[in-house]
């Protein structure tokens, strides 16, 4: 089984076990402290830590009153980035986000402009209800999310490292809100859903989070070590049948290659970033439970929160109540047999 050598100058295989198993410590430390704020949710929690460690941002879809933008501040801490919240409204502008320039003038009375920094210079942007906002804000949000820098009045400004955007959204009411745009949708490494707790998890709520205390998670890690975490997960080896797993599950869920149900019920597939999001992932989801390299079942457990907002069904698919979960399942488990 052959191995994929990697773009950056690997490690030699002591070093990164020494160096996974320090990564491990930090991860376990990671989640017990979440596990304070934030009762049940395990994969809700996994999943969006999946998405920071590999370096990118995460989409987190559920009805209110889930703990989801608990969940980002909580993160924050635990993490020690420095973090922001955006309430998204359909009148915030784009300097709202990026930030504005402003008119000084000195003692010798020559006025000079000063750019004024916005939300966005944040290790850690929550964007609550990102499609409330307009198309023209949402999208200077969407060159921070792939460049990592903003432009005003043609002047580049780039953006603090490590810089994740955790945005939220709300699946029910679609008044008044502007639905993301596919090219949006797409920068999203995985779009995490947030179901209604577990009754123990629902009763733990209710006695933790009604009395005096109010519990806050303590910083474990800081932005550099973060970033070395990420490095590390960039540098682990992924084996050829994992590679093939990922390119067979990412082409099966587009028209037109040779996949009956797919070419039936979906509209427009995912494109290459979805694999690239998935190799990613996949080597974190291993470090994640405390393994060196990552196997088929990570790719498997993974293709949803990949792939789900990189798809849309057919006029035909969504008239027969299907969903896009239903295609992604029996997709991955065609692949099993």
């Amino acid at each position: 089984m052959g191995m994929m050598p990697n773009p950056d100058v690997a490690l030699d295989e002591k070093a990164i076990v020494a160096e996974a198993e320090k990564a491990l410590a930090d991860i376990a430390a990671i989640r017990q402290e979440v596990a304070k704020v934030i009762f049940g949710q395990e994969k809700v929690v996994e999943n969006t830590l999946l998405a920071i460690l590999s370096g990118g941002h995460a989409l987190l879809v559920g009805v209110p009153g889930l703990a989801k933008t608990k969940l980002v501040t909580t993160l924050g801490s635990a993490l020690g980035l420095d973090a922001n919240r955006i309430q998204f409204t359909p009148d915030l502008m784009p300097s709202d986000i990026i930030g504005t320039e402003v008119m000084d003038q000195d003692e010798t009375g020559r006025r000079s402009f000063r750019f004024v920094k916005g939300p966005v210079f944040a290790q850690l942007l929550m964007a609550d209800e990102i499609n409330r906002a307009s198309p023209r804000t949402q999208s200077a949000l969407l060159q921070s999310m792939q460049e990592y820098h903003v432009t005003v009045a043609g002047q580049p400004y780039q953006l603090p490292a490590p810089f994740h955007v955790l945005a939220t959204q709300n699946p029910l009411e679609q008044e008044g809100t502007y639905p993301l745009p596919e090219a949006q949708l797409d920068r999203f490494l995985l779009q995490v859903d947030v179901l209604y707790p577990e009754l123990a998890a629902e009763r733990q709520i209710l006695l933790e989070t009604t009395g005096v205390g109010d519990k806050r998670a303590n910083a474990v890690i800081n932005s550099a070590r973060l970033l070395e975490i990420q490095k590390l997960i960039r540098q682990m080896p992924v084996s050829d049948t994992v590679v093939d797993a990922i390119l067979t599950l990412v082409r099966s869920a587009r028209p037109g290659h040779g996949n009956d149900t797919t070419d039936k019920n979906i509209a427009w597939g995912p494109g290459p970033r979805a694999g690239q999001a998935l190799m990613l992932c996949a080597r974190a989801r291993a470090l994640y439970e405390g393994r060196l390299a990552p196997s088929i079942d990570d790719v498997y457990a993974l293709a949803e929160p990949v792939l789900e907002h990189r798809m849309a069904l057919t006029f035909a698919a969504r008239a027969e109540g299907m969903t896009v979960r239903d295609v992604i399942a029996g997709l991955v488990s065609d692949l099993r047999k």
